[in-house]
């Protein structure tokens, strides 16, 4: 096992896979995290919105990403479009549904008070729903992160020609079931930092509430 990573490492192929999956997975993350986080705002915040967006946001959610590979295969070809959609649409759901329910869960007598301070809307957005929420929309950019990563695995299948999935796909035509091995263990501990990363941002962000978060 260490001597596939060493010749991984002393090769450069990791260091340049690494680079190359984790830019897929930002990129998809930022995408389909974005979009989430818009739609559950404005589903949030909006009974109309609501009912055009939550339907469909809650089938798609209901559809296990992987059974999306096929289709997206034929939408946007085998190249990098493809692998990036896929991780996009992994992350729509758990941003959106994280973000709407935190704002739909905010105390209705919080919103009260600032009708009584006579706050604009936007005033209201700003200064109580989203603070408030934040806790709520921070978990769902977890499990969006969580999601794009396990989306990244599936996305490296699709004939990847660069990243962690392209060496994979290397060591099984090879039979290097170490190098195998080694990848996969690539993949968890990503997995595990990126987690631990957003713990820590949520830590800072959230320093009012204690050092319990």
């Amino acid at each position: 096992m260490l001597s596939a990573y060493r010749e991984l490492l002393q090769s450069g192929d990791l260091q340049d896979a690494l680079k190359i999956s984790l830019a897929r997975a930002a990129l998809g993350l930022l995408l389909g995290g974005g979009a989430g986080l818009l739609l559950g705002v404005a589903a949030g915040l909006s009974k109309s919105a609501e009912r055009g967006f939550d339907t469909v946001l809650q089938m798609l959610r209901t559809i296990p990403f992987i059974a999306l590979v096929p289709i997206f295969v034929v939408w946007f070809g085998i190249g990098e479009l493809s692998k990036i959609a896929l991780i996009v649409g992994a992350a729509i759901s758990p941003m959106y549904l994280s973000t709407y329910h935190a704002i739909r869960g905010i105390d209705p007598k919080l919103l009260e008070l600032g009708r009584t301070f006579r706050l604009t809307r936007g005033h209201q957005i700003r200064l109580i729903i989203l603070p408030t929420a934040l806790p709520g929309i921070l978990v769902g950019v977890r499990y969006s992160a969580a999601i794009s990563l396990l989306a990244l695995v599936a996305a490296e299948q699709i004939n990847a020609s660069a990243g962690i999935g392209f060496i994979l796909n290397n060591a099984n035509q090879f039979q290097r079931t170490d190098i195998i091995i080694a990848g996969i263990l690539v993949y968890a501990v990503l997995g595990i930092g990126v987690d631990a990363f957003l713990r820590l941002v949520e830590r800072k962000a959230l320093v009012w509430r204690g050092t319990h978060v």
